[in-house]
């Protein structure tokens, strides 16, 4: 039994020490080619430079969120006396905040907007997206990391392992390592390896830069470690695929020709055809729909059966009763700030109505096109660079979600200000000292923690290693079928 441990342990030695070599060998070969030492030095200072001024970027575009915030907070708190009704018009403003790993994946923040007003009796649509002000709009975006990361990374490697096995085919090598004892699945598996690596060592470098230039916290680190998982998955998935068909066809050609096929089918044809699919299992409203129907509601009711005229009847008669008093005039307090508070509540109960059916379709949205992972592992590393990168649909969800919460504290502020602070219903001329609006606090938005975001991508994470397992599984249980020559 122990004999049989001793030979069991030395075959496994030797195995692993085979795989060792193979890739050494493979980066020996690597090396020598003088065009992709050139092309690696491209590459890496390609990536510097994208993160770099991709950081620059973020830290500029933050830099003028922050002026910004602070004029707006100055002119605010520099307020003269005024009438708190007069000041709910007046409103304030909320800045989507930019977050360092945005210069990685600026994911949908481009087109979604980065600045909300906020006022009383209207929510407003976020704008200033920074494709609407951009002279030149592409298909791909800006150049940023995520673009090399994602389309470009992944395509080197195809080219640096099409010819990996194949070569070895033509020159008879392949034969002779497999008659000198060399298990062809572990040979494939090897050579995945090294190219594996060649990418893994690119976005190691980008991540590093990343991490070195721009201010980073606890929840930034782990949000980098996990982009740096995804990422790593993916490629492994793309070199070992690379290399089986290498080994599998009898040319280069077939070879290069059936990887790049599914390169195109996944990063081009399946996002599109899945994305429309999605659009039309859930639609949603067009803005003109959702604009009209959010005004009918809020001038004829929730359920079309309690008009604007009848609710503000109703709730006059409530007051007057509870302060038992015949007339508005007769009452102790402003009735105009209340008024003005019932009818910005049932705003709010409309927005909600329609903000949370969208918010529904949307997600329901999200997740299906995160199910396309199952066939499509690029769609399951975009997700999930958006989602870590802090760029995706559930943070700006997240940001209109905080900046309408504290839209309606603001405004309930003024109103109980208007009734309870000192003025007579019909009063219009009275006005609230500057100390007040010094003491209404300013909009913050809390980014939420990695571990709030990050269970929504649990699915991406796990699709990702079931490819990656999958893949290994075809080397593995399929590479006997592989002709040698």
């Amino acid at each position: 039994m122990n004999l049989k441990k001793f030979t069991s342990n030395i075959c496994k030695t030797k195995t692993n020490n085979s795989m060792i070599q193979i890739i050494l060998n493979e980066w020996k070969i690597l090396l020598r080619v003088r065009v992709l030492a050139y092309l690696t030095l491209f590459f890496v200072t390609g990536l510097i430079l994208v993160t770099w001024l991709g950081i620059a970027q973020n830290n500029k575009q933050q830099g003028q969120q922050q002026a910004a915030q602070q004029h707006v907070r100055e002119q605010w708190e520099n307020l003269e006396a005024m009438n708190p009704h007069g000041a709910a018009h007046y409103g304030s403003y909320a800045f989507k905040p930019v977050t360092s790993l945005n210069g990685i994946d600026e994911g949908v923040n481009a087109i979604t907007g980065n600045v909300l007003r906020l006022e009383g009796h209207v929510q407003n649509e976020i704008v200033y997206s920074e494709a609407s002000q951009s002279l030149s709009v592409s298909k791909f975006g800006k150049l940023k990391p995520s673009l090399l990361l994602q389309y470009v990374i992944p395509l080197l490697l195809i080219f640096l392992a099409f010819t990996s096995v194949s070569r070895e085919k033509e020159t008879g090598r392949l034969k002779l390592l497999v008659f000198q004892g060399a298990a062809l699945s572990k040979l494939i598996l090897a050579k995945s390896f090294s190219v594996w690596l060649y990418g893994l060592l690119l976005l190691i470098t980008t991540i590093a830069v990343q991490t070195a230039v721009s201010n980073t916290s606890a929840d930034i680190l782990q949000r980098t470690l996990l982009l740096l998982c995804v990422y790593a998955l993916y490629y492994y998935i793309v070199a070992t695929l690379a290399v089986y068909f290498s080994a599998r066809f009898k040319n280069n050609t077939a070879a290069l020709s059936s990887m790049l096929a599914v390169w195109i089918l996944w990063t081009v044809f399946l996002p599109k055809i899945w994305g429309n699919t999605t659009d039309k299992l859930y639609p949603l409203p067009s803005r003109q729909e959702f604009k009209e129907a959010m005004q009918e509601d809020r001038s004829k009711g929730l359920d079309g059966h309690n008009p604007s005229d009848q609710r503000a009847e109703a709730f006059k008669k409530e007051i007057l009763a509870q302060y038992k008093v015949d007339k508005v005039e007769d009452l102790p307090i402003n009735y105009d700030g209340l008024r003005m508070q019932a009818d910005e509540e049932y705003g709010n109960s409309v927005w909600d109505k329609h903000f949370g059916n969208n918010n529904v379709i949307l997600q329901k949205q999200k997740k299906a096109y995160q199910l396309s992972g199952f066939f499509n592992p690029f769609a399951s590393l975009q997700s999930a660079s958006m989602g870590f990168s802090g760029s995706d649909m559930y943070h700006h969800l997240d940001f209109l979600q905080q900046a309408e919460n504290y839209r309606r504290v603001l405004i309930k502020t003024l109103n109980e200000k208007q009734a309870y602070g000192g003025s007579k219903t019909g009063d219009w001329s009275w006005k609230e000292n500057n100390d007040f609006y010094k003491s209404v606090k300013d909009f913050e938005y809390i980014t939420p923690s990695i571990g709030n975001i990050g269970k929504k991508y649990r699915i991406d994470i796990l699709l990702l290693s079931l490819w990656a397992l999958f893949t290994t599984l075809i080397v593995v249980f399929t590479a006997r079928k592989i002709r040698l020559i």
